[in-house]
């Protein structure tokens, strides 16, 4: 068998407390992980597409929709409070102990993405490969509303107050647009991921989609919202 080369992880552990068991509960027809697993699968980029888990149900349906689960992972990347980015390194670690030669590009692609598609993965792939001087591309979407306008409570007098009070009377044409993390996937050179604290640098390029295909799953309102805009996006004939 051929050294892998470029691979999907996706991190799945079994712990969730806002959304007990989210990762392999069922949304619209199938488990949640199968969503990211089967985009991956499908966009034909990936030697292998690992899931790193420590459940052995989510193993199982991991297997069952394409992936694999060569090792458990470790308790001590496995708690609430665990950043992604350890968790990618030791799956590339882990990977590469059982071949000859290092990987070149990883894409860490998050298991509760269900809006994820084959054409957005390949999209990244290509934004990575097409400048040698960058290190990472993932998914970003814009913000509904000038950032530069935000507002917040003063915690003393309970009143409103602008973050930048310079941009009242800004028109909002005239505002820098801003975006923010999709929270779908996130390629990267293989060194890249070992080495760097985040992926939010001058090395990073935007892989852009429509808002329509962006929502965080991190509460039950997050996924009733979720499964509402997966039927909007069905009625329009949105292609997934």
């Amino acid at each position: 068998m051929n050294a892998a080369k470029t691979i999907a992880v996706i991190p799945a552990r079994g712990g969730s407390k806002r959304i007990p068991g989210k990762n392999k509960k069922v949304f619209c027809g199938k488990p949640m992980i199968a969503w990211s697993i089967e985009a991956a699968v499908a966009s034909g980029l990936f030697d292998q597409v690992v899931v790193t888990t420590d459940d052995p149900e989510i193993a199982k349906i991991a297997q069952e929709h394409g992936a694999i689960c060569p090792f458990e992972r470790p308790k001590h990347l496995s708690d609430d409070h665990t950043p992604t980015l350890p968790v990618i390194r030791h799956a590339i670690e882990t990977i590469e102990q059982g071949q000859d030669e290092a990987l070149e590009l990883v894409c860490c692609i998050y298991a509760t993405a269900p809006f994820i598609t084959a054409q957005n993965l390949i999209e990244g792939h290509r934004t990575l490969q097409q400048n040698q001087a960058l290190e990472f591309a993932f998914s970003v979407t814009n913000y509904a509303f000038p950032i530069q306008r935000a507002l917040y409570i003063d915690p003393d007098t309970g009143s409103m107050k602008m973050f930048q009070p310079e941009h009242a009377d800004t028109r909002s044409q005239d505002l820098r647009e801003g975006y923010h993390d999709a929270g779908q996937f996130y390629w990267g050179r293989r060194n890249a991921f070992l080495t760097r604290e985040n992926m939010f640098s001058a090395k990073s390029a935007p892989v852009i989609l429509p808002r329509e295909q962006v929502q965080d799953i991190d509460t039950q309102e997050d996924w009733d919202c979720a499964e509402q805009l997966y039927h909007l996006n069905l009625k329009f004939n949105y292609d997934r």
